[in-house]
């Protein structure tokens, strides 16, 4: 019997898997109180907004594969709102800035997440809109014990927050200190900000969609948006090192609603792998697995070995300078070619017996790549590195943040299942609103300042987001959803995790609990958007000799702690017996399963 840090739990009623115990639970409560999936994702996510506040919040985004019991063909919930209208590529270089960003009013993208998992409520779900938002409320209100990360973040970022965010120093920093762990915390402003959604709600009447509706409508055309419209104009200090005022008014949030459209999919070893568009990186994790195919060696699949991690590291740096080079919204994606078996042929061919240090975005249909200068330049080569290696939130002292999100995972009785990353909107991207609760998010930052780029920032157009939900489906039947937090190491979390699960046949808990690794080999998605080539980061319990042989190929390996890297969550549903299972991440201490 292989050892696990815990078991992965099985059932037939309903499974959770969430970056926190307290969001897992809720959203439990709620598939017992007889809701479905899609009520307890968006149950978590609204605890998530409160628990997990350094890791996102109401002013973020969040991206989503949904599956109904009725519908299993898998539908992506787009909850990314795209950049305001006065976000152009002038504004920013009037300002002398050649990166938007990482922190602060500028950065703010149009919240997404809130009016995406009322969305989804409203089409999906069966519960009213006060019974979801209960749990949230009374956290958010008579107060939860916090996580130490929280009050770390916080004493990271304490010194702007007391020179120049004094509406955030009011939330965090309630006499004069960082919460500390354990500590029972509320936010009033946002259970009341809540509250008032409802109230909004029951005020249209007895239907529970009307009631959806009114809220939404209070929340983009209403006192939500009125308290966003009037803070935006106010100037903050940024990470820019100078204040700026918000470019997210009330009219953007009126002009914008979350969607639904298709995934990109790939047809993989019987399985069907669907992930966001390319207006985000989750294609990445497909070209990967198209690439691993290619090379036509069943070694390649092994994410334990040296040889294995060579190939789906190589694979993986590929992938990304495709990211970089031809992802993006509003512009004319190769997608196809992207993900032909022709092109991953050609791609496969690039991998040799060591590890490339190049940035080697491909042709697709013989188009000519182009990357930003930033890259070309190697402005972004980082001399004297931040810490890439613990594989929790990186937050500097400006309040740059790296990587901080939440995932959600659920599956219920009938056969309908989700997988969602909640993330932006975070406690330190930027001021609390103190009427509302909540700070905005800075996932302008993805974008590039140059013309003519895959991802140039434009008004309307949405960020690449790092945000890489997961589903896959085997005989039309949606039989996984995973996700993991971690920016840029996504997808090269998943990477093995699937690898081991699918193809290797380990449990969900033992690929979760497998020793992990990821490139840093790649231009950062967040500001000051930088990279290490050839650096592998791993943990320190992968065997030594796989070390070894690890260099040997010409990876720089840096070892770090052994439980720091990966943050998986993931459910599965066997549709032949109905038996439902989940797993869950151990690092941090924080991330939890529960079901029966």
């Amino acid at each position: 019997m292989t050892f696990t840090t815990r078991p992965t739990l099985q059932g037939t009623f309903g499974m959770v898997s969430s970056t926190h115990w307290l969001a897992s639970q809720a959203a439990m409560g709620i598939l017992e109180r007889g809701g479905n999936a899609f009520d307890a994702a968006v149950t978590a996510g609204f605890v998530l907004h409160v628990v997990e506040p350094h890791l996102n919040g109401p002013g973020g985004e969040v991206p989503a594969i949904v599956a109904t019991a009725r519908d299993p063909r898998p539908k992506v919930l787009c909850g990314q709102g795209p950049a305001p209208a006065g976000a152009t590529i002038a504004h920013f270089r009037s300002l002398g800035m050649d990166l938007i960003p990482g922190a602060g009013p500028l950065a703010a993208a149009v919240p997404g997440a809130v009016d995406a998992w009322l969305l989804l409520l409203r089409e999906h779900g069966t519960l009213t809109l006060a019974e979801v938002l209960e749990p949230a409320i009374g956290y958010a209100g008579a107060g939860h014990p916090l996580v130490g990360r929280v009050g770390d973040t916080v004493a990271a970022v304490r010194s702007l927050f007391e020179e120049h965010w004094p509406t955030s120093a009011a939330l965090w920093l309630r006499g004069g200190r960082p919460p500390a762990a354990g500590e029972l915390v509320t936010n009033p402003a946002y259970a009341d900000t809540l509250r008032r959604l409802v109230e909004a709600g029951q005020a249209a009447g007895a239907d529970r969609e009307a009631q959806i509706e009114a809220a939404r409508r209070a929340w983009s055309t209403g006192f939500v948006a009125e308290a966003i419209d009037a803070f935006s104009r106010r100037p903050f200090q940024d990470s820019s090192g100078r204040p700026h005022a918000g470019l997210v008014t009330g009219d953007d949030l009126a002009g914008y609603s979350a969607s639904w459209e298709q995934p990109a999919t790939l047809d993989w070893h019987g399985y069907s792998v669907a992930k966001t568009g390319f207006w985000g990186q989750g294609p990445v994790l497909l070209e990967s697995l198209a690439t691993l195919d290619a090379l036509d060696d069943p070694g390649a699949y092994d994410p334990g070995t040296a040889a294995g991690v060579h190939a789906q590291v190589e694979a993986l740096k590929l992938a990304f300078a495709d990211r970089e080079a031809w992802y993006g919204d509003g512009v004319d994606v190769p997608a196809k070619a992207l993900l032909s078996h022709q092109y991953a042929r050609e791609r496969a061919a690039l991998i040799g017996d060591r590890a490339s240090t190049e940035l080697r975005p491909g042709r697709p249909d013989g188009a000519q790549p182009r990357l930003p200068a930033h890259v070309r330049q190697g402005a972004g080569r980082r001399t004297d590195p931040t810490d890439p290696t613990t594989g929790e939130p990186t937050v500097q002292s400006d309040g740059v943040t790296r990587g901080d999100t939440c995932h959600v995972d659920v599956v219920d009785r009938w056969g309908n299942m989700i997988s969602a990353t909640p993330s932006g909107g975070w406690l330190q991207s930027s001021p609390t609103i103190p009427e509302l609760g909540f700070p905005l998010g800075s996932r302008l930052q993805m974008f590039w300042l140059e013309e003519g780029l895959a991802s140039s920032l434009a008004p309307g157009r949405r960020p690449r987001t790092t945000l890489s939900p997961t589903m896959v489906h085997r005989d039309g039947e949606p039989v996984l959803a995973c996700g993991t937090p971690g920016g840029d190491q996504q997808d090269q979390w998943q990477l093995p995790f699937l690898l081991r699960h699918l193809v290797g046949g380990q449990s969900l808990q033992e690929a979760i609990d497998a020793p992990a690794w990821h490139t840093v080999s790649l231009p950062g998605s967040f500001y000051p958007r930088d990279m290490e080539p050839g650096v592998l980061v791993v943990e320190d319990r992968l065997d030594e000799g796989v070390l070894a042989a690890l260099r040997a190929y010409g990876h720089e390996v840096r070892v770090t702690d052994g439980w720091s890297l990966g943050r998986l969550c993931a459910v599965t549903r066997d549709p032949a017996t109905g038996v439902l299972a989940a797993g869950a991440n151990p690092r941090g201490m924080q991330g939890y399963a529960c079901g029966r």
